[in-house]
């Protein structure tokens, strides 16, 4: 039994005058990662106001102080290994982290894509919260803008969750960017009604719209011949976000049908006639008199 604990406190004492000797390194490595730490939180505290300037997105601005936070820990933990003689671990540590990341990024591509898309839109603006857009076949206001997707909701009232990588991608209409917004009918009225008496009526009937953004002008305006009718649009403007789309439009077509009444005008709706008594330049019913006696003798 002597040999076996010989050997066991021949360790215990190795180790022990290993640690005495490693202890200065120890506290230099403690006093590292302090000093780093103490550095990180003033170089982040430091970095928050450039970064408001850059971009107004809060999650923006925590991602990149963390990201730059993570950055001088890890280089103060490369440091305080190397003073305690450590730097095998480091490389592994190193090449390790290089793995796992690529495997993250193979697995997590999407996520990836989506969250670089967002930190891209966080950057640029095209849009903020509140402001009317049109995304490919979403149009409505926009409720929130994460780092991963883009949330709107339709004048229908429909949640819409776009993915921040199909938004970029994407033509994106801004319609909250200059305030305003020209809102257009299409309205047809008979070709023997007096145009003139039509402008006029339909300009007085734009004028009415409390909806419209009174300093700016109506404009009627004809278009072209239709099939059944003289086309023309009646424009308005708006302003945004104070007046609304839905309205404003509806006020038009009430205020323009009221006043093509008023002035004994007709707005042209198709009609089909169908008519049966003629075929191949005879009347229908004797040609069809051989098919209705084949068939009645047939049924008898």
């Amino acid at each position: 039994m002597e040999e076996p604990w010989k050997q066991v406190t021949d360790k215990l004492s190795a180790w022990g005058t290993a640690a005495l000797e490693m202890l200065p390194n120890i506290v230099l490595a403690i006093l590292v990662l302090i000093a780093f730490a103490i550095l990180a939180r003033l170089l982040t505290r430091a970095a928050r106001r450039p970064l408001q300037r850059v971009s107004r997105h809060r999650e923006l601005h925590d991602i990149a102080l963390g990201a730059l936070k993570i950055g001088i820990m890890t280089g103060g933990v490369a440091i305080a290994l190397g003073v305690l003689d450590l730097k095998g671990t480091v490389t592994s540590l190193l090449a390790g982290v290089g793995v796992v990341g690529l495997a993250l990024g193979f697995a997590f591509q999407d996520i990836a894509a989506n969250f670089m898309s967002g930190i891209i839109l966080a950057i640029r603006e095209p849009f903020e919260v509140g402001d009317v857009v049109e995304i490919e076949d979403f149009l409505g206001t926009i409720e929130r803008i994460d780092l991963r997707a883009t949330v709107g909701q339709t004048f229908t009232g429909q949640i819409v969750t776009m993915p921040n990588k199909d938004v970029i991608g994407s033509h994106i209409v801004n319609y909250s960017t200059t305030g305003q917004w020209r809102i257009e009918v299409d309205v047809g009225v008979s070709y023997g009604d007096d145009l003139d008496v039509a402008e006029e009526a339909i300009r007085g009937a734009l004028e009415k719209v409390t909806e419209r953004d009174q300093a700016q002008e109506v404009d009627v305006w004809f278009t072209g011949f239709g099939a059944s009718s003289v086309d023309l649009s009646a424009r308005v403007w708006i302003r945004l976000p104070e007046q609304s789309f839905l309205l404003c439009r509806s006020q038009m077509v009430k205020h323009i049908k009221a006043a093509v009444d008023e002035h004994g005008l007709t707005i042209p709706f198709p009609i089909r006639t169908l008519d049966f008594g003629i075929v191949g330049g005879k009347e229908l019913g004797p040609a069809l008199e051989p098919t209705v006696e084949r068939l009645t003798a047939n049924a008898a």
